[in-house]
Formats: structure tokens, sequence, C-alpha cells
């Protein structure tokens, strides 16, 4: 248990029995051990190294990642944030949201709130790779809203080398979610 990680109470399933380990967990956080962050997760507060005596405990982003994990679902960056991060939007997103293929599901931690939205397993492509950002930011944005040089750049704030940018424009011109913007990654293909 990593202080400032959250982490499952199914974990410990496997040292006794189910109640055993519920009433285990529970003790601690009474004495403050351990904090229950959102139903079946717990985190071990971490010290602020500037004031020792008050501790943090994990954020909600942390908390949806955890769940994710423990269910096996895939969790990405919605499309409205991968756009942003290109560089195809001005704006922020004001709420975190993430993609899955796990139920919807809100998780909220004071103030913060991280939404986990169902979605097709079409959108969830390439779940870690850089082709799956540029899908993602593609699929929500209008191809008249920018041009192959915006591209280029979104490319470059990915760090791939113009051969890798060709492998990636190659694979996302398959996708037929994509079909508008064939025009665009035709140009950037012959251009990276």
């Amino acid at each position: 248990m990593k202080r400032g990680t959250p982490f499952s109470i199914t974990g410990f399933y496997a040292l006794g029995s189910q109640t055993a380990v519920q009433k285990a967990l529970s003790r601690l956080a009474q004495e403050g051990v351990i904090e229950r962050v959102s139903k079946g997760f717990y985190v071990r507060p971490k010290p602020i190294p500037s004031l020792p005596s008050v501790k943090r405990g994990a954020n909600a982003e942390q908390i949806a990642k955890a769940w994710a994990k423990t269910h096996g679902y895939k969790l990405v960056v919605q499309g409205q944030e991968a756009a942003y991060r290109l560089g195809f939007q001005t704006q922020a997103p004001m709420k975190r949201v993430y993609w899955s293929n796990g139920p919807t599901r809100e998780f909220r931690v004071g103030n913060q709130v991280v939404e986990v939205r169902h979605i097709t397993e079409q959108k969830l492509r390439w779940a870690r790779s850089p082709e799956g950002a540029l899908f993602r930011g593609l699929l929500v944005t209008p191809p008249e809203s920018i041009g192959v040089p915006e591209l280029k750049k979104a490319t470059q704030r990915l760090s791939l080398s113009p051969k890798e940018a060709q492998r990636v424009v190659r694979k996302l011109r398959a996708v037929p979610a994509l079909h508008h913007w064939q025009a665009k990654l035709e140009q950037l293909e012959q251009t990276a």
C-alpha cells in the first residue's frame, strides 16, 4: 500500500473472508491509518513534506484509474481533452471526463469530480498510443476548423518522428469514422 495511491479492497479478499477483510479495513480507517475514498477504495494518506502534520489522500482522477484497473476496463481521456492537448482547441474542458468500456460512473473527492462515460469500443482504439490521442482529437474536431499545419504541429506535440507520423497517419486514414478527414490526412502524410 503505497502512500497517496488508492487501492481496492478486493485485493485483500484472498487473505480472509470478505467480512473479516471489510472489518479490518474499517478499523484501520477509524484509527486514521487509511482513508476510505470511494466505495471499495481506500488510500494510505501521504504527509505533505512542508507540513508533516497535514496528510493528503488520493484525488478523484487517481480513484477513477484505480477503479478501471481493478475491473479491467480501458480508460482514455475524452475527445475534447485530447483535442485541447493537441492544440485543436484553445479552451480546456471544465470537467475531467474519461471514456471507458466500463459503466458510466462519477468519482468525487471534495470538490473534484471525474466522470467516466461508457463509450463504444471503436472510440477506445489505441488506448495508450499517440495514434489513439490523435484519433480521439480528430473525432470531436470538425475538419474545416484546422488545417494541415495544425495537424503537423499535433504530431510534433506527440513527439513523433516524420517516419512515425506517416505510420500513424496511414493507420488513421484506414479508420472509417474519420472519412471526412481523408483529404487532410493524405496531405499530412505527403508532407510528413
